[in-house]
């Protein structure tokens, strides 16, 4: 009998951990929001393969590789007119700074993003 219960509990704990990970993860039909404050607190959900799907290729992309094994371990995006402010103006580049496939930081700037995000709204990506 006390097995049975451990195994009880066993598959509870499963169904429970099953159901926590399909609800963090988006599925391949969310669609990435784009309005700024939206776009930053789920950005970091979505892997580059989706935002690319959703977005197609970066307008500029740089990437950071580890010399002796060429792995990208960091990554630079930016794209043009994706991404709306608060009175639906859009901002002319969005970047996208990646640690592996994560996003970790997005810059909204008011120009080409030739001059670099300083000049422009970052934001750091909230922990999940």
């Amino acid at each position: 009998m006390k097995y049975l219960a451990y195994l009880f509990l066993g598959l509870l704990q499963a169904c429970f951990i099953q159901a926590a990970i399909a609800e963090e993860a988006p599925g391949n039909n969310s669609e990435i929001p784009t309005l700024e404050h939206d776009f930053v607190n789920s950005i970091n959900k979505f892997t580059k393969e989706q935002i690319i799907a959703q977005f197609g290729e970066p307008t500029k992309a740089d990437d950071v590789k580890v010399k002796t094994t060429g792995k990208i371990v960091a990554s630079i995006w930016q794209y043009h007119f994706i991404n709306t402010a608060a009175d639906g103006s859009y901002y002319e580049t969005t970047e996208l700074d990646f640690i592996d496939d994560k996003v970790v930081m997005v810059a909204f700037m008011n120009n080409d993003g030739a001059e670099g995000a300083e000049n422009g709204q970052q934001y750091q990506i909230p922990n999940q």
